[in-house]
């Protein structure tokens, strides 16, 4: 079999399609996303009800995908055991997920009622709580006290930047540092998980940090890709709606670089958005949006989001030169296509 470039062979005019990039795994992709409810067994009827309600909600099923396009990367034959990690990958994304509702007071999740919003707080919480446990008993079935390290210590640092995240809410002198300390817990770790764990199951364990260097990359392009958009996007597609981060006193990264951008160039500006942040009042929403689209921090955004993506791209290099391969490979560029 002739090997694949790294370099996309795709004309310029033809972004990367996510369906195409999923149809290299379809018969794995198909079987893991069945598993994804189907290995939940709670013998609580509500339980069950909302666990169906947030997975039904669910976005692409990206990170299970991820794990399925490694494993196929190292040994390409189906592999049960790689579906079922699959599953667990993307339960354990739900929970995050439900809980983020829950904190964010979110009454709406790509444009369906959250759990919280259907049902009430402690029920989301305690749904999502559920989650986590049932994804970990089903990790002990793989009797692989490596994968059992990997998803603890992620799933910690999960929770440790969700918290991080909540001690810089609406705390105007939030640095860079700060918000790629937050969004390396929250966002990269789980793609980190996702990739290395497939590896574990392959036995290449070799490639771990090639993986775990790709994972982080491909997580940070991937939430400074979102934040970016959170004031340049659009909100029908989005499901929510242009500053709701501002609003929400999130330390983004846009926000965070213009305010350092409009110290110096806009102090009325530069106090006008460190007000919005600190009380997370925003009757002026469009004015402050513009402040921050006119102050320069969105191009200094997307240029760091396109950096990460070759970092995530150059990692790849020393992988397995593959169709699989080249799937992670368009992942990224689907991902930066969305700056576009």
């Amino acid at each position: 079999m002739t090997s694949t470039s790294l370099a996309s062979s795709n004309p310029a005019s033809q972004a990367p399609n996510y369906t195409d990039i999923q149809s290299i795994v379809a018969h794995d992709f198909d079987i893991m996303d069945e598993q994804v409810f189907g290995s939940l067994n709670s013998k609580v009827q509500l339980v069950m009800s909302v666990s169906k309600h947030v997975i039904d909600a669910g976005g692409k099923r990206m990170r299970p995908l991820i794990t399925l396009l490694c494993a196929r990367m190292f040994n390409d034959a189906p592999s049960e055991q790689a579906m079922h990690l699959a599953a667990i990958t993307e339960m354990l994304h739900t929970a995050t997920l439900v809980h983020d509702d829950v904190i964010d007071e979110s009454g709406q999740r790509r444009g369906k009622p959250t759990a919280n919003a259907t049902w009430d707080n402690a029920t989301a919480v305690l749904v999502g709580d559920y989650l986590i446990a049932r994804a970990f008993n089903l990790l002990v079935g793989f009797q692989s006290l490596e994968l059992l390290k990997l998803f603890s210590d992620g799933t910690c640092d999960i929770a440790e930047g969700e918290v991080l995240q909540l001690q810089h809410q609406h705390n105007p002198a939030a640095t860079e540092t700060d918000y790629l300390n937050i969004i390396d817990g929250k966002t990269s770790r789980l793609f980190m998980m996702a990739t290395q764990g497939a590896a574990i199951l392959q036995g290449q364990e070799q490639h771990l940090q090639a993986l775990a260097d790709f994972g982080q990359h491909f997580g940070n392009a991937f939430q400074i890709i979102d934040d970016v958009l959170d004031y340049s996007g659009d909100s029908e597609l989005m499901g929510k709606n242009l500053g709701d981060d501002l609003s929400e006193g999130k330390p983004t990264l846009p926000t965070i670089k213009a305010l350092e951008l409009l110290k110096d160039s806009d102090k009325q500006g530069y106090e006008q958005l460190r007000i919005a942040v600190q009380t997370g009042k925003t009757p002026n929403a469009e004015q402050l949006i513009e402040l921050v689209r006119s102050s320069g921090s969105l191009d200094y955004c997307t240029k760091r989001a396109l950096e990460e993506t070759r970092l995530a791209k150059q990692a790849l290099s020393s992988l397995p030169d593959n169709r699989y391969r080249q799937g992670l490979y368009q992942l990224t560029e689907l991902a930066s296509a969305r700056l576009v």
